[in-house]
This record gives structure tokens, sequence and C-alpha cells, in this order.
């Protein structure tokens, strides 16, 4: 009977993994998950666009140049309104 037991005890204990080995592989891990973080964080922190992009001539045309954008609420020149207030009220005038 002590025979079966030794048998299942060595069988059991090959079957298991090492909990050294498992601790080492798991921190392993974790210090390269660490790693990734820390790369994304410092991505993350870096500008979306360089400096100055946003007062390039080519982007102040494009505001201009298209209808949609130019006429968004704060975009537009106050004055404008009135201009076409005044076209509007002048031309039903002329009716």
């Amino acid at each position: 009977m002590g025979f079966i037991m030794e048998f299942a005890e060595n069988l059991i204990l090959r079957l298991m993994e090492d909990p050294k080995e498992r601790d080492r592989k798991f921190r392993e891990h974790l210090y390269d998950l660490k790693d990734k973080c820390q790369k994304t964080k410092e991505m993350w922190s870096l500008p979306l666009r360089p400096y100055g992009f946003w007062t390039f001539e080519r982007h102040n045309a494009q505001i201009f140049w298209d209808s949609q954008i130019s006429q968004v609420q704060g975009r537009r020149d106050p004055y404008d309104d009135l201009l076409q207030e005044h076209t509007g009220a002048s031309s039903s005038y002329s009716k």
C-alpha cells in the first residue's frame, strides 16, 4: 500500500508546476506589462499635432473656403449677420 501512495505522490509532484518558476514567469509578465504601459503613457503625453500646426495658411484658407466651417457659431463675422439682415430687408421692400 505504501508503494501506491509513493507512486501517487511522485505523480502529483511531477504534474504540479514549480512555484518558484511560476512566480518568476508571472513577475516577468508584470514587468513587461508595466514597460508597455509606461511607453503608452509617454506616447499619450506627446502632443497630437506639432507646434504651429493649426496656424498654417493652408488650414486658415480651408476655414474660409469651406462655407460649412466658416459659418459655424463663433467663427462667423457678426457683420455678416447684419449684412444678411439688411439685404433680406431690402429685397422684401423691392417686392
